[in-house]
């Protein structure tokens, strides 16, 4: 069987379904085409910046706008490199899967809370139709291909973004559908001869797809000149597979993945203004594949959070004052079981959320090499 792909009106292609890693010459020509795009993607950026920076050396200024286009220069070359490692994992061969019962509708609803601010920011709008169904998957890979498939949504559709969870008819699969116009409906005058935007095949796109065909999922895409139509469809919906999957294989809720990477891509923000405490952190959680951002102070943060929020806080215990007490309270006002993580001065301990009563986690400065990965693993993966 050829490799896995994903029908689409456009291309008029057949949906055929492997497992990656079948190494075929078809694979290895996809797998060279990903290596192309994603070095591409991360040298377009770069090289823009770098001319920028040049720009800057020899006039020795720099306004506001071309200094936030650096850093949103800097800033898609980041994320590109950060794609480029998650699609290493697949590439690997080696991602083992738990398989779960989870409730869709409950983390896509999450998914989309969490990315309200990012969404109202960028004048777009979210219809959700949520129907209440069960699917059997890897919990954090399912957490993963939801927020890929809202990021390419956001960064491709003019402003609105309608999101459905229904079940087909027959068989009786799980289908999640995600449509928006990638242009204006007046922007061309002749439908037939629209060219579908490069920007839908971006490496988001790829990571998506990708991570789908990984999850064993059946994917169509209906590009047309002004809209696009994305369909998932789950296999192992719970009401149509359950009885064939044994207790031994089947988990309850968010059971520990066993993924060697389950947050790769998740995005964390460090409140801290030490230089080396910055750098503990850092090293703490480089194997975990994680956008990591640092700002000096709660202000700070709560002026980087306005256009979107990461997934999880971490924050010095002497600035969790009065006001970040108060940043803390908006945010949970919007995610409640939103993560964040206190660094206590001094010791070794390391407390959970709730245990003892406690509002949020706490990890010991002496102990954020052996448990701030884990405590952070733990928390995220309670608030999937």
């Amino acid at each position: 069987m050829g490799m896995p792909q994903t029908a689409r009106v456009t291309a008029s292609r057949d949906t055929a379904h492997t497992l990656p890693g079948d190494g075929s010459p078809a694979e290895h020509e996809r797998w060279h085409d990903l290596v192309s795009q994603i070095g591409a993607e991360v040298a377009a950026p770069l090289t823009a910046a770098l001319e920028r920076i040049n720009a800057l050396t020899s006039t020795g200024r720099i306004d506001r706008a071309a200094l936030r286009a650096l850093r949103d220069e800097v800033e898609a070359a980041r994320q590109a490199g950060m794609i480029g490692q998650q699609l290493t994992r697949f590439a690997s061969g080696r991602l083992r899967q738990s398989h779960e019962r989870l409730q869709l509708a409950d983390v896509l609803h999450g998914v989309i809370a969490h990315r309200t601010r990012e969404t109202t920011a960028r004048g777009l709008v979210v219809r959700p139709v949520l129907k209440p169904v069960e699917v059997i998957v890897d919990a954090s890979l399912l957490f993963s291909l939801l927020n890929s498939t809202v990021d390419w949504a956001l960064a491709n559709a003019q402003s609105q973004i309608d999101i459905a969870i229904d079940i087909k008819t027959w068989p009786a699969h799980a289908l999640l559908t995600c449509r928006f116009a990638h242009r204006p409906a007046d922007a061309l005058a002749d439908d037939a001869a629209a060219p579908v935007p490069a920007s839908l095949d971006s490496l988001t796109w790829r990571l998506l797809e990708q991570t789908a065909w990984t999850m064993g999922l059946i994917v169509e895409r209906r590009d047309e000149a002004h809209k696009t139509l994305l369909t998932l469809e789950f296999p192992r919906t719970a009401s149509s597979v359950i009885d064939g999957v044994s207790t031994m294989e089947l988990n309850e809720g968010f059971a520990p993945s066993a993924n060697s990477q389950p947050l790769a891509g998740s995005h964390v923000l460090v409140i801290s203004a030490r230089r080396d405490v910055r750098a503990q952190i850092r090293e703490s959680l480089r194997h975990m594949s994680l956008i990591i951002d640092f700002v000096n102070s709660v202000d700070e943060a709560a002026a980087f959070c306005s256009e979107g929020l990461p997934h999880a806080v971490i924050i010095e215990s002497i600035q969790s004052g009065a006001r970040f007490q108060h940043f803390r309270a908006e945010i949970a006002a919007e995610v409640p079981d939103f993560v964040f993580i206190e660094l206590v001065e001094q010791g070794k301990g390391a407390e959970m959320s709730g245990f003892a009563g406690a509002s949020m986690a706490r990890v010991g400065r002496d102990a954020i090499a052996a448990s701030l990965p884990s405590m952070l693993m733990f928390e995220l993966s309670k608030s999937l």
